[in-house]
Parts: structure tokens; sequence; C-alpha cells
């Protein structure tokens, strides 16, 4: 029997080398990529930021009919109508006097 040198195995060579861009590939992706995990931590962050525009402007809502309910035919403050007059109006009371 004659022993010849054997060539290295190219298909054994090139399996393992698609195996390793495959597995960098897919690595990269569950990081990097549109469904990765920096893509997760940075849409936790702006739903953080969100949950907390949307309570800041609930309660800017909850201010403004209170304001509304205050100015109504049935409930009226007299002390908002004179504040509103006084800032949006310019206006002042017949006793007063202006300093400017």
């Amino acid at each position: 029997m004659a022993v010849s040198k054997s060539r290295p195995a190219v298909g054994d060579a090139l399996f393992y080398g698609v195996a390793f861009i495959m597995a960098v590939y897919f690595t990269f992706a569950a990081v990097q990529g549109d469904y990765g995990l920096f893509r997760r931590a940075e849409i936790s962050a702006q739903s953080h930021l969100l949950k907390q525009e949307l309570t800041s402007m609930q309660q800017e809502v909850a201010r403004m009919e209170n304001l509304t309910h205050r100015l109504s035919d049935d409930y009226l403050d007299l002390d908002l109508v004179d504040q509103q007059a006084r800032s949006i109006l310019g206006m002042i009371r017949a006793d007063e006097m202006v300093i400017r």
C-alpha cells in the first residue's frame, strides 16, 4: 500500500469558514440590528420618556378642565374671572392706580 500525502480538506475548511461567518453575522444582528439589544434599550428609554410626557400632559389637561369648569355658566369663580380680566385684557378696578 502506498501512502500518499493528503491535502487539507477544502470542504471542511469551507464549512467551518461559512459557519464562522454566519455566527459573526447573527451575533452582530442580535446586538446591533433593528431588533437587537441596543435597539431594545433605546426603545425602552424612549418609552420611559414618553410615559413621563403623557403624565405631564394629563396633568395639564386636568388643570385646563378645572379652569374651564370654573369659568362655565354652571359654576362661576369670580376670583378667576378677575384674574383673567387683569392678565389677558389688562383691566384694572376703578379704585386702583397703575404705576409704571
